[in-house]
């Protein structure tokens, strides 16, 4: 179908166009900003130019100013600036767009990794019947979180996906008057959304996105694999945060937590009410037509319910789809006998939840809550609780029993934890139990760490809770121990019970963002890999299927990039019959933002696992030499990095030089940017969004590499380079591992802040990162024999460079103001008025780089 290479497909239908509609963009006269689309330009070329010439941000700006303008006054040159903002904004959403728009073309939506290609694979090497019993077990859940990285308006998603359309019928008017909408309409926040504002944000994708692409995946399984018969597997489920994720956001309440769940059922209703429509429009054969005409006003008044009354149940809804299919596939020769079962097929998957909403909770948060309980009743866990010991903890938590009211207990976490768990209950009953039945525990490291949610859950009279206990290991340390506490939970009597109940199936979170921030790229992979084989282990030991949920966000830095091919990698020591896994900000839009995007990357995240499990053939299980070369580069590299870390200027590089406080100023997020209050930094109450973010906006992409070359350089000064090139060349792992950190080099661009290596306090630890990405980059072609970084993915090097051009201006303008903060501060109360100028400029710089560079933070 495609018979241009890919990067030619790339430049064909995304940058010419992008050329095309921007060189448009630049001339519409909007509101007092005529001249900046003309300027925009020519203050680009000057960025290029001065970078090349080694000036410093300020310096370039400077050159413009003399070069195009007259004698500017300094409140006309911020103006400019502004503007200059705004309309790079703007053209990130342009770009997004086009490349959405140009997806299908790109991309082979038949080609490696995809269904239909996963099917051939399997006739071809008859193994039909094994991919099909496979798929009988395996599933993929894809969680929307709505961490603050994302700051689209629901106007401009509006925008960029009806620019999507026009651009595919190439409507040269409907763009023009759409890019007119858009350099009118705001893109900044005034005010922070709430969770609930967040949630809605999110639910539009399940809504227009994920209703559609996870059905017809289900379809052609159906049709194409299982020849028509249902597979008995959802095979994809899919889960959500915004309104349950309580671990550092006191703004997520228990009224939240209901109304998004409340919010989830109407959405879903509503599709099914919407698809029932277009059935009746083509069922309008006898005894069908009445059933339907039962069916529409119960399911309409269900969706718009205020109170939240239920008119129709599920079962009884499936029940009458079920008799229509009867009926036409009896009587009316299955006329269109394929949109009924697309219906059903579409509630099978759905119900009456649309997506799981998860509650988190971080570990520490329970400890205030035992202790407010017994201050509430002393002689709850029979004597003081932490008076025990370890072993008198565990079975003090495994047998203790309640039924408290919350509404009796004093404001603090032990009411709001409790109440948490009651609202599950409730929407369990609302929207059925996979409404939410999951509880994740943030930073869990021991066995009480577990059973203390376990216990809430018994002291709210819930005897047997129908929730799955899900701990979160984040740090090197936690991972390291995990099968272990693991090991005494599954040999623990009651949590025995527990999980005989909830079908011997354990789901366990591994973080990648605390532990980069922890441990470093090479050591916080490589310490979820080994945590993963014995936790299976262990798992196996014990009869009980584990399932591994993994906290991926965007950047590699915190376990994004080619995620498929991580999960393609593992090999048979790690169980791998369910894929789960967070996606959030920018990575929602641009993997799952349309359909032909979302479908394409669910199917590569299918056949990853199959993969995986059918035509792997134990390629995947690396041997003692290449385990020992890993495990020693995930050492040297550990250490570098945290030698790095405790640099006396590390805190104060991030605080002073980089982003890092203004992104708490954004207004993209409902969660606070720390764990606690505190005025002083503490890195470990640092999330880990801000400090990959601040890399990331200083081009430095730091979290991404640091460690990796000096761990390779050291193997080639002992003469030793070709285990590392053995491990790369035998480990898929490895080598998704390298690529994956070859994109955060690929985005990093150190002639920006090459002014500071001048800096008095700073230019040593300047240098000092600026030697370790040159080493890196250096190792890392030398182990993959490629000239350039990335040179096996042309088109994704060439989107990335696009977007890096399209955004050098704003990075420039960003870095100019955080200078001109540098020098206000000094000078005292006299600059207060210009501070603020300026710091507003290092705030509103933020957005079009989050956004252009997709997966950021």
């Amino acid at each position: 179908m495609h018979r241009e290479p890919k990067l030619e497909r790339f430049n064909e239908s995304v940058l010419a166009k992008y050329q095309v509609y921007n060189s448009i963009f630049l001339t519409l006269p909007f509101d007092d900003i005529k001249k900046t689309g003309a300027l925009l330009p020519l203050f680009q070329e000057i960025c290029e130019a001065g970078f090349a010439e080694n000036k410093n941000p300020s310096e370039i700006i400077e050159t413009f100013f003399n070069k195009y303008q007259e004698d500017p006054s300094e409140e006309e040159k911020n103006n400019l600036l502004f503007r200059f903002i705004q309309y790079i904004e703007r053209q990130v959403v342009l770009f997004d767009a086009i490349e959405d728009a140009a997806f299908p073309v790109v991309n082979n939506m038949d080609g490696h990794g995809t269904l239909r290609n996963v099917k051939e694979e399997a006739e071809a090497a008859n193994k039909t019947s094994e991919l099909r019993e496979y798929l009988k077990r395996f599933k993929v859940r894809p969680t929307l979180t709505a961490h603050p990285t994302q700051f689209y308006p629901g106007a401009v998603l509006g925008i960029i996906t009806d620019l999507d359309r026009a651009v595919q019928k190439n409507d040269l008017t409907t763009i023009k008057n759409l890019l007119a909408q858009l350099g009118k309409t705001p893109f900044f926040k005034k005010e922070k959304p709430s969770p609930f504002d967040e949630a809605v944000s999110l639910i539009w994708y399940f809504e227009n996105v994920f209703y559609q692409s996870v059905s017809q995946i289900y379809n052609y399984l159906q049709q194409n694999i299982f020849d028509g018969e249902d597979p008995g597997n959802q095979v994809i489920n899919l889960g959500f945060w915004p309104g349950g994720d309580r671990d550092g956001n006191p703004f997520v309440t228990t009224e939240i937590t209901l109304k998004v769940a409340k919010r989830l059922r109407s959405t879903i209703l509503l599709n099914y009410y919407r698809d029932l429509r277009k059935l009746k429009r083509r069922l309008t054969f006898s005894e069908v037509d009445e059933i339907i005409s039962e069916i529409e006003p119960k399911l309409y008044a269900s969706a718009i319910s205020k109170t939240g009354k239920i008119k129709i149940t599920l079962e009884e809804l499936k029940s009458k789809l079920h008799q229509i299919r009867v009926i036409v596939l009896e009587k009316h020769q299955s006329l269109f006998l394929d949109e009924v079962d697309d219906l059903l097929n579409k509630i099978n998957l759905f119900g009456y939840h649309f997506g799981t909403l998860d509650i988190r909770q971080d570990s520490s948060k329970h400890i205030e809550v035992v202790e407010e309980l017994e201050q509430y009743k002393s002689d709850l866990f029979g004597k003081s609780y932490f008076d025990l010991t370890e072993e008198e903890q565990i079975d003090a938590l495994t047998k203790v029993q309640d039924n408290i009211d919350p509404e009796n207990l004093e404001e603090g976490m032990a009411k709001s934890t409790l109440s948490s768990i009651y609202a599950m209950q409730t929407i369990q009953e609302t929207n059925g139990e996979n409404g939410a039945n999951r509880y994740i525990i943030s930073n869990c490291g021991s066995v009480q760490g577990v059973l203390q949610p376990f216990a809430f859950m018994r002291l709210c009279g819930w005897e047997k809770p129908s929730v799955d206990i899900i701990p979160l290991f984040e740090t090197v340390p936690d991972l390291q121990k995990a099968h272990e506490v693991m090991e005494v939970l599954y040999t623990n009597p009651v949590y025995k019970k527990h999980l005989k109940r909830r079908g011997n199936r354990q789901t366990i979170m591994l973080g990648f963002s605390d532990g980069t921030k922890d441990g470093g790229y090479l050591m916080a992979n490589w310490s979820i890999y080994k945590a993963k084989e014995m936790l299976t282990e262990v798992s196996r030991k014990y009869d009980i299927k584990v399932v591994f949920f993994d906290g991926r966000g965007g950047p590699p830095a915190r376990g994004g990039g080619k995620t498929h091919q991580f999960y393609a990698s593992l090999g048979q020591k790690i169980e791998n019959e369910e894929i789960q896994l967070t996606v959030q900000g920018q990575t929602i839009s641009s993997n799952f933002g349309t359909q032909d995007s979302c479908r394409y990357n669910l199917e590569q995240l299918l056949s990853s696992g199959v993969f995986n499990e059918i035509f792997s053939e134990g390629k995947n299980i690396l041997s003692d030499e290449d385990r020992e070369t890993m495990n020693n580069l995930a050492e040297i590299s550990y250490n570098t990095y945290k030698d790095f870390k405790q640099h006396p200027k590390f805190i104060p590089y991030l605080e002073k030089m980089s982003t890092l406080k203004y992104y708490a100023k954004t207004n993209i997020g409902s969660r606070p940017s720390k764990r606690n209050k505190s005025a002083k930094l503490n890195l470990s109450d640092l999330r880990a969004i801000p400090f990959v973010g601040s890399w990331s906006q200083l081009k430095q992409n730091v979290p991404g590499f640091f460690g990796v070359g000096t761990a390779m350089e050291h193997y080639e000064k002992e003469g030793d380079f070709d285990k590392v090139r053995h491990l790369y060349n035998n480990s898929v792992f490895f080598k998704t591992l390298l690529e994956n950190s070859m994109m955060s080099l690929t985005k990093s661009f150190f002639a920006l802040t090459a002014y500071m290596k001048e800096d008095e306090e700073f230019g040593e630890f300047w240098q000092l990162i600026f030697e370790e990405y040159e080493r890196t980059k250096r190792m890392l072609l030398k182990v993959t024999g490629y000239k350039e970084l990335l040179e096996n993915q042309p088109a994704g090097k060439a989107s990335i460079q696009a977007r890096e051009r399209i955004v050098l201006p704003l990075l420039t303008i960003q870095q100019h103001a955080l200078r001109k903060v540098q020098e206000l501060q000094e000078k005292g109360k006299a600059s207060e008025e210009l501070l603020e100028v300026y710091e507003k400029m290092v705030t509103r710089s933020l957005y079009g780089n989050i956004n252009a560079s997709r997966n950021s933070a």
